[in-house]
């Protein structure tokens, strides 16, 4: 069996209204597809990282032409060698979103070859994982009580867990968050983040995890004094307090808080997730398997977090494909702790597949036992949502 082509779809929908983090303003929701066909008849489904857009000329100009050719099945030597012929300038960043994307799509293939979904055929550890909502946004107009009623909501739904942003505030004692696009829109002062916190704790009950993401925003020293502060509430960990390279930074913030440290999304690929682990910044590790080097590199990660009595929660803030990736590889990781389902309104989530992702009523995804990834592309809404 030969790879024959790689197709890469650029897909966008807007989000109204738009909502916020301590990162920035989301406007529009973006997605990479890739596809990669074979002269079997077989196609895989992938997803990346966007990288600002650039991926998709990466892997069209750069990568593609490295695998046509080749034998979709040979995934670490495929992997290696886009690693290696890329390594002046990449590592990190957009070139690894782009090997992520395609990794994916590799493993599929894999599966529908060997007629096992992913889970099973890495070696499965469970066939439902537990699902936490991911929302929690700022919005302009959005009150404290309007906050709470979203947490009830999620909890009568089901989730044993909730996330939320903090960190929105008009000082952090670091100047990332200055740098953020519309930084003053939806600023509060950190007192009314702990509000924030503390009605979505009352709303929740104390039986449901409460988790909180900062998106790099806080100093140290502001996350410790902020992590202190929200201590009475029980957060189930406090997610990148600060800068993704700060790494002493967040080992002092994991060192002086009882809250666990999850993080860093934004970090890249084992070597990158090496230097926090063995620093001790983190408690809980998040990879994002579409950034950070799909399955391949990411079970390498998950293996090192293992390694020092780490929990794998990975990050899978964007469309369903993605969603699906992250399911098979929280279930078939032996310290897999839970699924991230992203809340907002989001039709590259929703409408993507031919059978939507879903939590049933104890918060959990049950696997697919289809082949692969178990999924299939609805073409009407890939047109829908195409964005070239």
């Amino acid at each position: 069996m030969k790879i024959t082509a790689i197709r890469t779809t650029p897909l966008s929908c807007g989000c109204d209204p738009p909502y916020a983090s301590a990162a920035g303003v989301q406007g529009r929701r973006v997605g990479l597809l890739v596809e990669i066909e074979t002269d079997a008849g077989i196609t895989g489904i992938g997803e990346s990282g966007t990288g600002g857009g650039v991926t998709r000329a990466v892997i069209d100009r750069d990568l593609a032409p490295m695998l046509i050719g080749e034998d979709p099945l040979l995934i670490e030597g495929l992997w290696q060698k886009m690693f290696a012929r890329t390594r002046q300038y990449g590592r990190r960043g957009v070139v690894m979103n782009a090997i992520s994307g395609i990794d994916i799509a590799l493993w599929d293939i894999v599966g529908k070859v060997a007629g096992l979904p992913l889970y099973r055929l890495f070696g499965a550890c469970r066939d439902r994982v537990e699902a936490y909502a991911s929302g929690g946004f700022y919005q302009e107009g959005k009150s404290v009580d309007d906050l709470a009623g979203e947490a009830e909501g999620y909890r009568a739904r089901g989730f044993k867990g909730m996330k939320m942003k903090v960190g929105r505030n008009p000082s952090t004692q670091t100047h990332l968050r200055h740098l953020a696009d519309h930084a003053q829109l939806c600023e509060v002062e950190p007192e009314v983040d702990i509000a924030r916190v503390a009605a979505v704790r009352r709303a929740l009950g104390s039986q449901t995890k409460l988790m909180v993401d900062v998106n790099c925003a806080w100093s140290p020293s502001f996350a410790i004094e902020m992590g202190r502060a929200l201590e009475p509430y029980k957060p189930y960990w406090i997610e990148e307090p600060v800068a993704t390279d700060d790494i002493d930074g967040s080992a002092r913030v994991a060192e002086a808080l009882a809250t666990p440290i999850a993080g860093y999304e934004t970090e890249i690929g084992l070597y990158g997730f090496r230097e926090l682990i063995i620093r001790d910044a983190v408690d809980i590790v998040q990879p994002d398997l579409a950034w950070a080097g799909g399955f391949s590199e990411c079970r390498r990660i998950a293996a090192l977090a293992q390694a020092h009595h780490l929990m794998v929660a990975p990050h899978a803030f964007a469309g369903a494909v993605l969603l699906a990736a992250s399911l098979h590889f929280s279930a078939s990781i032996p310290n897999g702790l839970a699924l991230e389902f992203d809340q907002n309104p989001n039709g590259l989530r929703d409408e993507l597949l031919k059978e939507p992702i879903s939590i049933d009523s104890e918060g959990t995804v049950k696997l697919p036992e289809r082949p692969g990834l178990g999924i299939e592309l609805d073409r009407g809404a890939v047109e829908r949502y195409r964005s070239e």
